[in-house]
């Protein structure tokens, strides 16, 4: 399988999420994380369901990762493993829509590797002005670097966003 044939099939896998997303009266964005090509993390946009703005599918991803790897009563808490360095490095986070600048923070924090993205904000419609991800990494990365993959299936993407 070539790169371009896996990263269509995990995005395809972050639009499924994008589409319960969108089912439930959320905007449609989905995200997945893998590593070693095993998905160890899923999130999709739950900002009206959940009552958080805060709940994008990119962290919402994270955070999933994170509650299946550490249980609240475990001896080791997450901000002891966490103090240990990036969590995710090596990994890949596909997201259908790409990520705010919040988001991006969370994908910086925690070392995700490759961000492959499916659709974007045509330029000048985006209300971060001319925000794009690899702006912010290159102006708030203190030596972090996160390969961008663009133009995965755009247009399932972009469409579902705005079902």
């Amino acid at each position: 399988m070539t790169d371009s044939q896996t990263h269509e099939r995990f995005m395809r896998i972050a639009l499924e999420e994008a589409a319960r997303s969108a089912e439930e009266s959320n905007q449609g964005v989905g995200s997945i994380i893998v590593r070693d090509g095993e998905i160890i993390g899923r999130g999709r946009n739950l900002e009206n369901t959940e009552h958080d703005p805060t709940a994008h599918a990119e962290s919402v991803a994270i955070r999933n990762y994170a509650a299946s790897k550490y249980h609240p009563k475990a001896q080791e808490s997450w901000n002891q493993y966490f103090s240990n360095g990036p969590v995710l490095t090596g990994t890949t986070l596909y997201s259908t829509f790409e990520p705010c600048p919040m988001c991006c923070g969370a994908i910086l924090a925690t070392g995700i590797s490759t961000l492959v993205l499916g659709g974007r904000p045509k330029p000048g419609t985006s209300k971060w002005g001319d925000y794009t991800l690899e702006r912010l990494v290159e102006l708030t990365a203190r030596g972090e670097r996160v390969e961008v993959i663009t133009g995965v299936l755009p247009d399932e993407c972009f469409n579902i966003r705005n079902t």
